[in-house]
């Protein structure tokens, strides 16, 4: 068995802004210097957390060259390449590349309707143009397509694919993925899952480590699910994950008849970043909406109550 070069928590980075939206290179940098602290083993950016979709190339480019010199070879620097179709990625690969990422996590293509094959062909043709290892995100809410999984099974065994981040919610799904890559002897294949709330069950299920955004917040707590899971500890598991549940509800503070998801859950991660000291701003990229005094109180009582503040 080859095990899988990438494993453990990898938080997926939120982008700290000016007010000007420009990024915030020394908040990054101590942001960074705080999940390095609380033990994490990877670091991914210009994600759904880091709001990628919202970032122009230039933006995109200083946060992945950012990151990679602040850690400094200390863990893997994974940089989203996320865009419509492939030969926009193909650019996104290009900056990565020369920034010095170790490896990119590519989405299927959106906005145009694709078929599986001409997915299957995404993935393949970018893996002739790069030797970074690509990492498949699964994340239907955001493009509108499930990966199919036999098409990720095929990609991976025929070296394309590294891993995948699965944040599809399709928790059977999930633990068919671990079923089929088991027993098709697919062991360095390197399989994520997105959720902040299942991470000790999807690592007793086996997988590889977990992407989640509350990690942005609280990086020390997934770290803590990681050790136990690994040591045989499934209750002191769950009782951490427990505990992140419970902070992982000021993702809820604003309402839906106020904003969108994202803003609210966006927002309510970098406003505990602010209030925990790794970023100076919780500015959000337009078209993005703020949250408001009221909001902003409810996070921090629940930063106090989960321990944090």
């Amino acid at each position: 068995m080859t095990p899988p070069k990438f494993a453990g928590i990898i938080p997926p980075l939120c982008t700290p802004l000016h007010d000007d939206f420009t990024v915030d290179t020394d908040s990054l940098r101590r942001h960074i210097e705080y999940q390095l602290g609380a033990g994490v083993h990877g670091i991914f950016v210009l994600g759904s957390s880091s709001e990628v979709a919202f970032l122009p190339g230039e933006q995109r480019r200083s946060t992945v060259e950012t990151a990679v010199d602040q850690v400094a070879g200390r863990v893997p620097v994974l940089a989203g390449c996320i865009d419509m179709t492939t030969l926009r990625v193909a650019e996104h690969v290009k900056t990565a590349e020369a920034a010095g990422a170790d490896a990119i996590v590519v989405t299927a293509p959106y906005y145009t309707r694709t078929h599986a094959a001409e997915i299957d062909r995404h993935f393949r043709l970018l893996h002739e143009r790069t030797s970074l290892p690509i990492f498949a995100y699964d994340i239907p809410v955001a493009v509108h397509t499930k990966l199919d999984r036999e098409t990720v099974l095929a990609l991976a065994a025929d070296g394309v694919l590294a891993g995948i981040k699965d944040s599809s919610g399709d928790e059977a799904g999930f633990r068919f993925l671990l079923k089929a890559r088991r027993e098709r002897g697919l062991d360095s294949f390197a399989v994520f899952t997105g959720s902040e709330l299942l991470v000790d069950s999807a690592l007793a299920l086996g997988a590889d480590g977990a992407v989640p955004g509350l990690g942005n917040v609280d990086p020390a707590g997934y770290v803590q699910i990681h050790d136990h899971c690994r040591a045989g500890d499934a209750t002191a598991a769950r009782r951490e994950q427990e505990r992140l549940l419970s902070l992982f509800t000021i993702t809820d503070v604003a309402p839906p008849e106020r904003m969108g998801r994202g803003s609210a859950a966006l927002g309510a991660f970098k406003a505990a970043m602010k209030m925990r000291g790794f970023i100076d701003n919780a500015v959000l990229a337009p078209p993005q909406l703020p949250l408001n005094a009221d909001e902003l109180l409810q996070i921090k009582e629940k930063l106090a109550e989960t321990g944090l503040l």
